[in-house]
């Protein structure tokens, strides 16, 4: 039986600009923001942090680490079930907020091992666990449309009452301290893979297709460049190059994790699912006239229609699995959404959640996302373990909030930097058909990685 949870609210200074609030806890291990954005970015209505989680799940292969304090267990039980279990031990009233509390922390896309049988051939030489995830009791909630913040917590979890009034206070203030640890790229970025090689491997997704295998495969190459200095300024750095709806700043012990993803993966709110794949794309361009010439082109190429719509059904049928009958609907179609680097094309399809389901259920039958496999799925990802060299981790993962309160949000862990050590990484790829053209399509991937490259050469 769930415990009831009564939460304390109590109302901070708003800042359009969360960044300045959240210094004061970045630093700390297991801090975990997810930021729309803003003010550069007008998408996102909500920002939420968190620290001092109660409990870490940290998941490696067959294997998961439970720290409670300073308590470690290991345990083999399946990742989602356990999060499932530890959800359901609290219960928290309805809300109008998005997050009051629960699991905050990344999916890595090989947690897709846990779901499919998948081989095991590509590299897996940055050893990230293949899921981070803590148990948060309190949270810092902005909301940009009512240009209000509130700070909600469970006041009898001793964590958050040992640490409640130096949270509140810290939220008070904007923080202007700028440390002098600038954050820099000290070598050129490489990739994983030569012009020639990518070549090569897109050759080979055209062969699976034209022998029926496959209809689309999303192939990424990896770039890696040594940084030095703090992780965190580079993060408000990235941010204004780049800002997006569905950002995310992580500081846990294995790695930093700096994403400003555009793509919303899966959304439950009041049992509404909600999920924005993005495929198709074409480069900003400074040129008003060039850009609205590619923005016009993008909308009415006939291959990036076809590609959207086979992910949409995809993703319909993922859906599907969980959602009550006949609720599924694609709701928009073909959309363009424009970044600071690039022009997308994104399309909407929701479901209705069965009160006897769990968001994490929804989540595990749908992961990996379909918009970054290709179609179709477990084929599409046999496709790309061979293809490229390396695992992927975090990227085509998910950064993502489950409440207490059964609200879900989670992103595509796409133009995402994985820092481990000094060692910065980032990937970018996209999905070939049997219309791509190789040229096209290798340059597709540097112009989706236009912000990494601007950020690390600046």
């Amino acid at each position: 039986m769930a415990n009831a949870s009564k939460l304390t609210r109590v109302s901070v200074p708003y800042f359009e600009d969360v960044t300045s609030v959240f210094s004061s806890f970045a630093h700390l291990p297991w801090a975990i923001l997810l930021d729309s954005g803003r003010p550069m970015s007008k998408f996102g209505r909500y920002e939420i942090f968190s620290a001092y989680p109660k409990k870490t799940f940290v998941t490696r292969g067959k294997l998961t680490t439970v720290t409670t304090g300073g308590n470690q267990q290991v345990v083999p039980d399946d990742p989602f079930e356990l999060l499932t279990s530890e959800l359901s031990k609290n219960c928290i009233e309805p809300d109008e907020l998005p997050f009051t509390g629960g699991a905050l922390g990344f999916f890595s896309y090989d947690l897709g091992r846990r779901v499919e049988k998948i081989p095991t051939t590509a590299l897996d030489d940055i050893e990230l666990p293949e899921m981070a995830v803590g148990i948060y009791h309190w949270a810092y909630v902005a909301d940009h449309v009512e240009k209000t913040a509130v700070v909600v917590g469970d006041l009898s979890e001793p964590r958050v009452r040992l640490n409640w009034n130096d949270i509140i206070s810290d939220v008070s203030q904007a923080n202007t301290f700028v440390s002098e640890n600038k954050y820099t790229a000290v070598n050129k970025i490489q990739s994983n893979m030569t012009a020639e090689q990518y070549a090569e491997k897109f050759s080979s997704v055209k062969n699976y297709i034209g022998s029926g295998d496959c209809y689309q495969v999303n192939l990424a190459q990896r770039f890696n460049v040594t940084v030095e200095g703090d992780s965190w300024l580079g993060y408000q750095k990235l941010r204004k190059i780049n800002p997006s709806p569905f950002s995310a700043y992580m500081n846990i012990p294995e790695c930093k994790i700096l994403s400003v993803s555009p793509e919303r993966f899966l959304q439950v709110n009041q049992d509404v699912v909600e999920t924005k794949p993005i495929k198709g794309t074409r480069p900003r361009s400074d040129d008003l006239q060039v850009d609205k010439n590619l923005k016009q082109e993008l909308e009415e190429s006939t291959k990036d229609r076809a590609e959207n719509v086979m992910i949409v059904d995809l993703l319909r049928n993922d859906l599907s699995k969980c959602c009550e009958i006949n609720s599924v609907k694609v709701t928009k179609l073909f959309e363009i959404e424009s970044f600071p680097t690039v022009h997308h094309l994104v399309s909407t399809i929701e479901g209705k959640l069965p009160v006897k389901t769990s968001p994490i259920e929804l989540l595990r039958e749908c992961f990996p996302g379909g918009s970054i496999t290709g179609a179709p799925k477990i084929r599409a990802m046999e496709i790309i373990e061979e293809l490229e060299p390396h695992r992927r981790g975090l990227y085509c993962g998910s950064v993502s909030y489950i409440g207490f309160n059964r609200k879900m949000d989670t992103n595509i862990a796409i133009r995402t930097i994985i820092q481990k050590e000094n060692k910065a990484y980032f990937y970018a790829g996209g999905g070939l058909v049997w219309d791509s053209q190789v040229d096209e399509e290798y340059q597709e991937t540097f112009d989706k990685a236009a912000a990494m490259f601007r950020f690390f050469e600046q």
